[in-house]
């Protein structure tokens, strides 16, 4: 007897958390040399398929699948999202970076890089604290005071994980086109070469 599926695509990442999109990517990992094992993986966490299922679709429905959410698995530029409700209790992004806690800063700096992986909840757990104040555009949020909060931030949207991801790969973009600017005005000295290989290193602990 022929059954219908009904499949539900997001079109977004609002529906997707930070839990299920790192399932996600663990499944993507282990079947790294699988690509019909890597498309089945997408059906099932984003798509609520059965991997059962994936084999009874026709050709042009898995294909158009596919191409959705290969489409979807490769998010575009998110915006910054300053604010957060979690039960109840209203978080705010870190508002002034250059005014960091040298706490904050410490505890981020500990991990090896600014990835959304395994570590990423507790990122999210240091730069987004309770909101204390607002006005207007203006917000103060709480000091900062480690605690191991941070698995609250495994259920909420990627979109929010994704806005602060970009938000720090855009600085990023921006530190460096200020320092090839700075580079390209100034008098470069004869043994370049030279301290470019030492500063390797350096400039690599820097970036992440």
């Amino acid at each position: 007897m022929k059954k219908n599926i009904k499949v539900e695509v997001p079109t977004s990442w609002e529906s997707i958390t930070l839990r299920k999109y790192l399932d996600l990517q663990k499944d993507l990992e282990n079947y790294s040399d699988n690509e019909e094992a890597q498309t089945a993986a997408m059906f099932h966490h984003l798509c609520g398929l059965d991997p059962t299922w994936v084999t009874k679709l026709s050709i042009e429905s898995y294909n158009t699948l596919r191409m959705k959410l290969l489409d979807l698995v490769q998010p575009k530029d998110v915006p910054l999202t300053k604010f957060v409700n979690i039960e109840g209790v209203e978080f705010g992004f870190e508002p002034n970076l250059s005014t960091m806690s040298y706490g904050a800063y410490s505890d981020i700096s500990s991990f090896e890089t600014i990835q959304i992986d395994k570590t990423w909840a507790k990122v999210m757990n240091i730069l987004y604290r309770p909101v204390t104040l607002k006005s207007g555009k203006l917000y103060n949020i709480e000091s900062y005071e480690p605690n191991d909060d941070w698995e609250r931030w495994l259920d909420v949207s990627m979109e929010v994980h994704f806005g602060a991801w970009f938000f720090f790969i855009n600085l990023q973009k921006d530190l460096l086109n200020a320092i090839l600017k700075y580079t390209k005005e100034m008098e470069l000295p004869p043994n370049i070469k030279s301290i470019l290989e030492r500063s390797g290193k350096i400039i690599h602990q820097s970036t992440n």
